[in-house]
């Protein structure tokens, strides 16, 4: 049997209801929505870490930041030894298997400039990801390049002469990284942003912050005319993105995209006005596990493999991505390899294709020294030094999670079930050093939101 192409589309900040097939009625989104008509929708996918280097890190080596060390976003230029230095990633493991690779786009895992191992073709973001619009700076497979513009354009037209220009003798994997749904929240297209001139963003609840968590300042709108215009730039931001995904997806034949497993997901979710935050896990000090902040959009076409218009509601990580695409392609590593990799995930290709796999319904994420697990309706958040505080909430009941019931009579039996469940997790996933009840790092040299 042939191995399939691959092709990754991995954005940033983009929240899981952002998108016509996600829910956002007013969202246009149409080639997100063939997509989900014409392959799979994943509805509890869900990202390792709420910020985006450690998911973005998780993706990429099928580990948790608690094994990857990679804890919150990484400030590069300040950072620029913070990365994956001995980690053979996901780009590794199909270049040796004789897949053609490229990268366009967002790294974000360290020194995005230099051209990174596994990579036939590199084309990283040179010291910053910004801006949307204007002079945007590049790196080639380590040669410096400028474009004047809409940033994501120049990364969809250096996709698809990769795929026009790649050996088709062999098959690729593709990476595109695009950041249109991270702030700030202008200079996306004007005319799709005056689209939503007239919107009623009725799909985003306007609610206030009751959390006892520190609120960062600065980052909600205080007018309804500020939260009309940075909701029109975001909601433009996802239109422009799904353009460009359909623009990279047109570059493939009818019959090469038959044998392409084509995934959209993003590396965590986002909050635009969700429980009175704007953001993700570090809209707040401590940190977030909100639903908006973990769950993340997940859509896998591949025609002949995964069923058409099909909807799953199977718990998959970025972890279990890492496996699926190994699966799909048929990659093994070697069992002294796959130990030492210590990977959480699993493939959920059995799953989708109608075979039943091992049984799991529990959901682990962690940022910094917090860590939460999800079971069905119960969602458990533990929080180590210098921070206090744990957090229980019942999803069926408060599924807001406005009600922390951490002490509520006759639920202490299911929290400690919850906790030994947690600890059990990190205590088998966890890389000396590197875990974060350990002392951690500075990534970023500040903003840390357990520091």
């Amino acid at each position: 049997m042939s191995r399939p192409n691959v092709l990754v589309f991995l954005t940033d900040d983009h929240g899981p209801w952002a998108g016509n097939c996600f829910g956002a009625k007013e969202l246009r989104t149409p080639t997100l929505d063939w997509l989900a008509s014409a392959g799979t929708r994943m509805t509890a996918a869900y990202t390792p870490c709420p910020v985006c280097s450690p998911a973005r890190a998780s993706f990429w080596t099928g580990t948790l930041p608690s094994q990857h060390g990679i804890h919150d976003w990484i400030n590069e230029p300040k950072f620029p030894d913070v990365g994956l230095s001995g980690e053979r990633t996901l780009a590794e493991l199909f270049q040796s298997a004789g897949y053609q690779t490229g990268f366009v786009g967002k790294w974000h895992c360290g020194a995005s400039w230099f051209p990174k191992p596994g990579f036939d073709y590199y084309l990283g973001e040179n010291k910053d990801q910004y801006p949307h619009r204007g002079v945007c700076k590049f790196m080639e497979n380590g040669k410096p390049v400028e474009f004047v513009g809409q940033r994501s354009a120049f990364v969809s037209e250096k996709a698809t002469e990769f795929l026009f220009r790649r050996d088709k003798t062999r098959p690729f994997f593709l990476f595109v990284g695009y950041v249109d749904t991270h702030s700030p929240f202008t200079d996306h297209p004007e005319r799709l942003v005056d689209s939503y001139a007239d919107a009623k963003f009725s799909d985003i609840p306007k609610e206030k912050y009751i959390g006892k968590a520190t609120k960062l300042p600065g980052l909600a709108p205080t007018k309804e005319t500020e939260r009309r215009r940075r909701l029109s730039q975001y909601y433009a931001a996802v239109s422009f993105l799904d353009e460009q995904v359909g623009r990279v997806l047109d570059a493939l034949s009818p019959a090469e995209l038959e044998n392409t497993l084509v995934v959209y997901t993003s590396d965590h979710g986002h909050m635009n006005g969700h429980h009175g935050l704007y953001f993700k896990g570090n809209a707040t000090v401590p940190q977030n596990f909100y639903e908006e902040s973990i769950r993340v959009p997940s859509l896998l076409r591949w025609p002949g493999k995964l069923g058409a218009g099909k909807v799953s509601d199977a718990p998959m990580s970025h972890c279990d991505l890492f496996q699926t695409l190994l699966d799909a392609a048929q990659i093994s590593e070697s069992p002294e390899d796959a130990s030492k990799r210590n990977s959480p995930g699993r493939s959920v290709l059995p799953l989708l294709a109608g075979r039943k796999p091992e049984a799991r319904s529990d959901w682990f994420c962690e940022y910094g020294n917090a860590r939460m697990i999800r079971r069905g309706r119960w969602k458990l958040i533990v929080r180590f030094a210098p921070h206090s505080g744990d957090e229980f909430y019942d999803l069926e009941r408060d599924p807001r999670e406005t009600r922390n019931v951490i002490g509520q009579k006759g639920l202490a039996s299911t929290v400690n079930e919850l906790k030994a469940a947690l600890d059990a997790h990190f205590a088998r996933f966890s890389n000396l050093g590197r875990a974060g009840t350990d002392p951690l790092p500075r990534f970023n040299g500040g903003s840390e939101p357990w520091a």
